[in-house]
């Protein structure tokens, strides 16, 4: 045979599958943890059918047996000591949680792990109350819901926050709920009680009022008309609620900033905040290939002004500046909000922090018993 007419076998050809969106969940891959000590790379060899699509992804929910309960916390960026969060993960899948990298410690990834690969700390209100009962304790309040929302769906069975305001509520120890959930409404019968001696204060995250961006960003938690409600409902309880615009993602999220603060105000709420993205970690290609699946026309702009406002860099750690960055850009949207805020008569979310009360903190001696502190 002619060498001319001689032709080997074609070598396969892989290619790398683009990322797309997948319905009800934020992360579009399952991105490796970085303390992985194997790499693995999703590639199509051509099997897969286009219509099968991307494999779905349920959620299950572990039960864990904590050791303790309690986090302190020594930032000056936030204006609590002590954190509680009953569970580990977050089923409302929001692509910026800065609690995503978290996982990696437990082998799992950052991404589609994250949000369905829940652990739920079964014991979380006996060790809050054994904490509580400690010589040692200092009352003060404890921000509850920080890392993820403890107001998450599976929730609303396992009853875990519920029972933890059941603890502080009796113990008269005070308490800052953050959530995106309308589930709050449920323990109203607790906070209001609390409010009522300045006990509890609540905010709300919302992050834009339109709900198509939100079902993308954050799409298994309440739609943004939802958590206005919640803000009416719970501010007509009694109980003072603050808005958290976080993150401000900008040509995404940020050119609502001054009608998320206005809608808040509107339903009742009397503080407001907000934070600059934040892109830690695993956090940062995750956010990055939501961008490319959801937002690739604006994807490098995004991530041109978030730049901008790190110093060139696409994350800044450092204190004073990892909440809001720095430069032109930020100093902005600090303008914008300050505006927005002094107009419609808005707190600040730490003045509320400062308010609650401690001096009735009533430390448990023994289960169902009490004594004064």
């Amino acid at each position: 045979m002619p060498d001319d007419d001689f032709s080997p076998d074609p070598q396969p050809v892989f290619l790398h599958r683009p990322v797309s969106a997948r319905k009800g969940r934020g992360a579009v891959t399952n991105l490796q943890g970085r303390y992985e000590t194997e790499v693995r790379e999703e590639i199509d060899d051509g099997w897969l059918r286009e219509e099968e699509g991307a494999p779905a992804y349920r959620t299950e929910v572990v039960e864990e047996h904590a050791k303790s309960i309690l986090t302190r916390n020594a930032s000056p960026d936030v204006p609590f000591d002590v954190s509680l969060n009953p569970y580990r993960g977050c089923e409302h899948g929001c692509i910026y949680c800065f609690a995503r990298p978290t996982h990696s410690y437990l082998g799992l990834s950052p991404g589609l792990d994250f949000e369905s690969r829940i652990y739920a700390k079964v014991n979380a209100p006996e060790l809050l109350r054994r904490e509580l009962a400690k010589p040692s304790w200092t009352p003060e309040s404890i921000a509850l819901g920080v890392n993820t929302d403890a107001y998450q769906p599976c929730e609303r069975s396992l009853r875990l926050t519920r029972r933890v305001l059941e603890v502080l509520h009796d113990c008269g120890n005070p308490v800052a709920v953050i959530t995106k959930s309308s589930l709050i409404e449920r323990d109203i019968d607790l906070l209001a009680a609390m409010a009522a001696r300045r006990q509890a204060i609540a905010a709300v995250t919302i992050t834009t009022l339109d709900p198509a961006i939100a079902r993308t960003l954050e799409p298994r938690a309440a739609a943004p008309a939802r958590r206005l409600r919640t803000i009416r409902t719970l501010t007509d309880a009694g109980i003072p609620v603050g808005v958290s615009i976080a993150p401000v993602i900008p040509f995404v999220t940020e050119p609502d900033l001054e009608r998320v603060l206005a809608a808040a105000a509107d339903a009742g709420a009397v503080a407001a905040s907000f934070i600059v993205l934040r892109l830690p970690w695993e956090v940062n290609p995750l956010f990055q290939q939501w961008l490319e699946a959801h937002f690739p026309d604006r994807a490098r702009r995004v991530m041109n002004r978030l730049r901008d406002m790190r110093g060139g860099k696409e994350y800044d750690a450092s204190f004073g500046k990892r909440m809001h960055g720095e430069g032109v850009w930020a100093d902005l949207i600090r303008q914008r909000f300050d505006k927005a805020v002094a107009r419609l008569g808005l707190g600040s979310r730490s003045r509320g922090y400062a308010a609650l009360d401690a001096s009735q903190f009533r430390r448990p001696a023994a289960e169902g018993q009490f004594e004064l502190f």
